[in-house]
């Protein structure tokens, strides 16, 4: 049998840390499952591993994309299964560590399949968007899916305000024309291994204080430095994310720099709070207090591994 030995839990818990002693531990390889980390240009903001726990175990999906390339959950299940299936040849065990829930739940659970969108669609969605605003495409959802953009009013209505989300679901409902619902709940793929999923956590006023200490340790080791390289390209997709988009508000003249550090830290704090909400939504995942002895950890999952 094969294990997929996964580690979740909200940012700067001690994930890495974790990774590095299970792979250690089984004489195998990790999988990074964190989306901010996947981008070759960003390293202190996304908290990349540092050289020597790179060289600590092998690591897989650390800064192997470019901001200028368009990758999507899907691209990395399909990479991520792949590099999975390859690793379990030769071992029994691999390591996945990762902060980002959809991106965990791609490779433990399958994707939904969806079809390839003609580029042209995409570009006029996003034309659409920019000159008409966030209304167009809520009217073009509730148009072309009503059930759809009824059930996330009611479940998650943020989402209706969410350009990103938006503009997918009504591209691949004007390139199929399909309903966008109708990909959803399809049969998932079939997975070859055995997950044994380990969350950490904290008391909330200990991780508030995590995450804003490593705000700090980031600012001294050169993220405004790291930002103002980047900012050129603020409108990427990649850069949309909490501890740059913030620096790119000071740059542009519109907070002060030290109002600044406080957004990034405010902002990494929800999304903590939303990572972790996100996680116990799973009530296979075995939780562990982030300061547990790793032996005790080692110890679950063996026991886990001799009862399956």
């Amino acid at each position: 049998m094969k294990y997929l030995i996964t580690i979740i839990g909200p940012t700067a818990i001690g994930k890495t840390s974790l990774g590095i002693a299970l792979a250690q531990q089984y004489q195998c390889e990790i999988i990074s499952c964190d989306s901010r980390q996947f981008f070759k240009e960003m390293t202190i903001g996304t908290a990349v591993p540092n050289k020597e726990e790179l060289a600590a175990a092998p690591h897989h999906f650390i800064q192997n994309k470019s901001i200028f390339e368009t990758y999507t959950v899907g691209d990395f299940e399909k990479e991520a299964i792949a590099k999975i299936d390859e690793l379990f040849l030769t071992n029994d065990y691999v390591i996945l560590v990762g902060g980002s829930g959809l991106y965990v739940n791609a490779i433990l659970k399958g994707f939904d399949d969806f079809p390839e969108i003609d580029s042209s669609i995409r570009e006029k969605v996003t034309s659409e968007y920019e000159k008409l605003g966030i209304g167009y495409l809520q009217e073009q959802l509730k148009q072309l899916d009503p059930d759809y953009f009824e059930k996330i009013s009611i479940e998650n209505p943020q989402t209706l305000q969410n350009p990103q989300r938006m503009m997918r679901f009504t591209e691949v409902c004007l390139g199929t024309g399909k309903p966008y619902s109708s990909f959803l709940n399809q049969k998932k793929n079939s997975r070859t291994f055995t997950p044994i999923v380990i969350g950490l956590e904290a008391d909330r006023a200990v991780m508030y204080n995590r995450i804003n200490q490593r705000v700090d340790i980031m600012m001294q080791e050169g993220l405004l430095t790291e930002a103002k390289k980047l900012y050129p390209n603020k409108e990427l997709n990649a850069l949309q994310t909490v501890g740059y988009r913030e620096l790119f508000i000071y740059f542009d003249g519109d907070f002060k720099l030290d109002f600044a550090i406080e957004e990034i830290k405010k902002n990494t704090r929800r999304f903590a709070k939303r990572q972790l909400t996100w996680f116990k939504r799973d009530k296979n995942t075995k939780w562990f207090d982030y300061l547990t002895p790793k032996n005790k950890i080692i110890a679950y999952i063996s026991e886990r591994i001799h009862n399956l």
